[in-house]
């Protein structure tokens, strides 16, 4: 049985794999089954992981948890976050406010002063500073919002990625990131640099080659890489 061939119920009490219920259990709600072969169940005890076959992979119980990803989930006991391994163990000591979900071996973190950074597999910071908000990574950067609320991109090692701040920001989706000056969205390359002169005020990052854009009057375009409109919508 593949993991991601077991579906949930569209009220999220029980799984199901091939029209069939699995395990002859409702809960209370679940998530779905991630390729660790775990999911997270809540039942009357409270929030668990199963496996594959339906069981508890520990005996312990928490007020939340989420997920697996890169063999780290995310668990919640009253106000305290952090993550256990796949055996349900505790990865470090450390509690936090808010914990993310591991992408590329490292995650965002919220701590008691409201203040974001990174930790590593072993929950262990990875830079010595901290941020306003800092956000996922993909393909090695982050973006992290400062304390002048600008924001920019860093790499897996906390240093800037080319030393330019934005109003906005988003993550880089094959080679471009969308970002946002004070005269509106656009896109740009990975040193900080805009790929065409125009600006808008909503955009999506380029698919294939073309990105979704709207104009401050309501236009809805598609561009190419360098700018050019293409159709509109």
């Amino acid at each position: 049985m593949k993991y991601n061939e077991i579906k949930i119920s569209k009220d999220e009490t029980h799984f199901f794999y091939k029209g069939k219920k699995l395990f002859n259990k409702d809960f209370k709600q679940i998530l779905k089954f991630h390729s660790e072969g775990l999911a997270p169940v809540c039942d009357e005890t409270g929030w668990y992981h199963i496996n594959l076959e339906g069981n508890e992979v520990y005996k312990k119980r928490y007020n939340r948890v989420f997920g697996f990803y890169f063999e780290r989930a995310t668990v919640v006991e009253k106000d305290r976050w952090f993550h256990v391994n796949m055996q349900g163990e505790r990865i470090s000591k450390t509690n936090f406010a808010w914990c993310g979900n591991y992408q590329e071996n490292i995650c965002s973190v919220r701590d008691f002063d409201n203040k974001y950074f990174h930790i590593d597999n072993y929950g262990k910071e990875i830079y010595n500073e901290k941020y306003r908000y800092a956000g996922d990574f993909k393909d090695g950067f982050a973006v992290v919002k400062i304390e002048n609320r600008l924001c920019k991109h860093i790499n897996k090692q906390g240093k800037d990625l080319n030393e330019k701040l934005f109003i906005d920001l988003g993550i880089f989706h094959k080679s471009y990131a969308t970002a946002k000056d004070e005269k509106g969205w656009f896109h740009i390359d990975k040193n900080g640099n805009c790929l065409y002169n125009e600006r808008y005020s909503l955009i999506e990052p380029f698919y294939n080659g073309f990105a979704l854009v709207e104009t401050f009057e309501n236009r809805k375009l598609i561009i190419n890489e360098t700018g050019k409109e293409i159709i509109e919508i």
